[in-house]
């Protein structure tokens, strides 16, 4: 064939030989390659100086070469903006356009018509099958180029030819990303996904799957399921294949009810949910199983409910806190209790608190903590009276799921939340005889079992008790252990009464009164010799705590900015010992033997329930009254054998 240089365009055209042309030159070709065949033969075969084939974009109106060839040689990188160029009418028209002479004067200011010294061009687009323009094929010469049918025929076979290649090409490029993004997924899944044949072989995997089974793929590729999973998991996994199998097609998957047990590389088992899926490939049949371990999932949970519930009790001891003023005194026997306090505060020891109702054992517990090296941590509270026999070893230790009835949940028990940090353990005379054997191997190995657990755990406890009751009377009597008493008593601390404490009292309701009247916007002269003589006239059976709810009620029914005591104590106000007042005949007052202070104790106990209607605690309940704890009182009841029958 003559160069297009010599020779005008369609000179020799023969329609056979072009289109042999075509079919030779592009049958093994793809890609690049394809394109770059086709433009070469297309140019030889119109005789033309040009020929080129482009991809379209849309979105920025732009034509990109996939293959340029001009004068006998390629052009490359070639990108253009259709606008104002012969390629814009090809792409808006959607239609062949043949411009065969003239070609500089249709378009004056075209730089590329310019700079090749363009005459004729001719160019048709190239459609994807739903019609979007993929890009155009065109020819281009400086010599006319006659417009004849058989030139039009053999150009359209071209541009078939390069249209199907570029929607071969578009097409692969978008199964790839779409391999390529599923890839992704899988890979990015938290998830372990196994692939599994017909055999239930492992043919894939995601590096999620080698965390979980803490191995490597190409070591896990290859095995069968069954070691991956427990006996019993891969059983269950078989029978629901054979379910899976008589599914309808393309609803051939579903999830593993109570999930299944998997092993790890080193065989450790773990809890997993899980999911089954059935796809053919190539009438293949394959198989997805997906597995979540629990366990993060479990424990996330569980250290949820742990701090929760840890900060249910920081909350609690901060309410408490508030409810205490610093310890106020500065008797003897504080002063000794005090130094006690500051010795043990630094050990590990444990803690036995004793002493009368209302002497402030707890506040003496806080303090302890409060100066010790787990200060930072908790102090747990836990007061042994107020909670139901049955349910107290729960409340200490914890329990499992199903461990009773109510219990569909795990819990972690008063212990486990004070590791590290202290536990008091208030009222202990009131714990129940079996549990005492469990408290005892607490403070002697430091490990318990949760209720309904198989499972032993250890902790980091410092023990504080307190007890209002004689327990080495108790010990005597078989209602204490004397093994677990000696436990406890490792340091005890005595507290003296409010009477034996001296001023004490008056420093003590002086204070009370300042912060009800601060609280109550009211204004409170200080203690008259009159209020200071009848307070330290009182022998306060219920200590602090019933001092508090005198000097409230004082403040309350305050006339004139002075407290009222008429109505705050109680109507027998017997002589203290330091001030001792004669009878109306010049006597002293007899000297009252245990069992009838027991027994004015009982009929002062009975006299507040009766006003109160036989209610204990609230605002109005007999132990508001008595200012005492409500625990507290239902303990004396207890002792003293008062009930609402033994009174009728």
């Amino acid at each position: 064939m003559s160069s297009p240089a010599t020779n005008t365009p369609l000179h020799g055209l023969e329609p056979d030989s072009a289109l042999r042309a075509i079919l030779e030159g592009t049958a093994t070709e793809t890609g690049e390659r394809f394109f770059q065949s086709l433009v070469q033969n297309l140019a030889r075969a119109l005789n033309t100086h040009g020929a080129w084939v482009t991809e379209y974009f849309a979105d920025t109106r732009r034509l990109r070469a996939l293959a340029f060839w001009m004068d006998g040689r390629w052009v490359q990188n070639y990108e253009v903006d259709i606008a104002g160029s012969p390629c814009e009418r090809v792409i808006d028209t959607k239609r062949l356009v043949h411009f065969p002479d003239r070609l500089l004067e249709l378009y004056p200011n075209e730089p590329d018509v310019l700079a090749i010294g363009a005459v004729s061009y001719m160019g048709v687009p190239l459609e994807d099958t739903d019609g979007t323009i993929l890009g155009h094929l065109a020819v281009i010469d400086r010599r006319p180029l006659p417009e004849e049918p058989r030139i039009h025929a053999i150009f359209q076979i071209f541009a078939a030819r390069a249209a199907a290649e570029l929607r071969r090409l578009r097409s692969e490029a978008q199964v790839r990303e779409r391999e390529e993004k599923l890839s992704g997924l899988v890979r990015s899944a938290l998830d372990a996904i196994i692939e599994l044949d017909d055999a239930l072989t492992v043919t894939r995997l995601n590096p999620a799957a080698e965390d979980i089974f803490s191995n490597r793929g190409p070591d896990l590729i290859g095995r069968h399921v069954s070691a991956l999973l427990t006996v019993e998991s891969s059983k269950t996994l078989t029978k629901l294949i054979d379910e899976l199998r008589t599914m309808p097609e393309g609803r051939r998957s579903l999830w593993i009810a109570g999930g299944l047990t998997a092993r790890r590389g080193a065989g450790a088992e773990f809890p997993a949910e899980a999911t089954l899926s059935q796809f053919e490939l190539r009438r293949r049949t394959f198989y997805t199983l997906i597995l979540r371990d629990v366990n993060e999932r479990l424990e996330a949970e569980r250290k949820i409910r742990s701090l929760t519930a840890e900060t249910e009790l920081l909350r609690q001891e901060l309410q408490a806190l508030q409810q205490y003023d610093a310890i106020i005194g500065e008797s003897a026997p504080l002063r000794h209790v005090l130094r006690d306090v500051a010795q043990v505060a630094e050990t590990d020891a444990t803690v036995l608190i004793m002493g009368e109702t209302g002497t402030g054992k707890e506040l003496i517990a806080r303090a302890i903590h409060g100066a010790s090296r787990r200060r930072e941590r908790p102090l747990v509270t836990v007061n042994c009276a107020a909670i139901p026999s049955s349910l107290i070893e729960s409340e200490f230790f914890g329990h499992e799921p199903g461990a009773f009835t109510g219990a569909t949940k795990r819990r972690e028990g008063r212990f486990a939340l004070a590791d590290k940090g202290t536990i008091f353990l208030d009222e202990i005379g009131e714990l129940p005889l079996d549990l005492q054997g469990k408290l005892l191997r607490v403070l002697q190995e430091g490990e318990f079992e949760p209720v309904g657990s198989s499972y032993t755990k250890k902790i980091d406890v410092r023990v504080l008790a307190a007890t209002n009751r004689d327990l080495a009377k108790a010990v005597r009597e078989g209602k204490f252990r004397e093994d677990l008493f000696y436990r406890l008593n490792v340091f005890p601390i005595p507290l003296p009464p409010l009477r034996e404490r001296g001023d004490d009292v008056i420093r003590i309701a002086q204070a009370f009164a300042q912060r009800f009247a601060q609280r109550m916007g009211k204004t409170i002269a200080p203690l008259t010799p009159e209020c200071i003589r009848r307070l330290k006239a009182y022998s306060w059976p219920g200590n602090v705590r019933e001092l508090q709810n005198v000097i409230e009620r004082a403040v309350i029914t305050a006339r004139d900015g002075r407290l009222n005591l008429d109505r705050a104590l109680p109507e027998v106000a017997p002589s203290p010992v330091d001030e001792p007042i004669s009878c109306r005949d010049g006597s002293r007052p007899p000297i009252r033997t245990m069992k009838e202070l027991e027994a004015m104790e009982r009929e002062n106990i009975l006299r507040a329930l009766e006003t109160a209607d036989w209610k204990v605690s609230g605002d109005k309940g007999a132990a508001r009254l008595l200012g005492m704890n409500p625990s507290t009182l239902a303990s004396r009841m207890k002792a003293l054998g008062i009930s609402r029958r033994s009174r009728s």
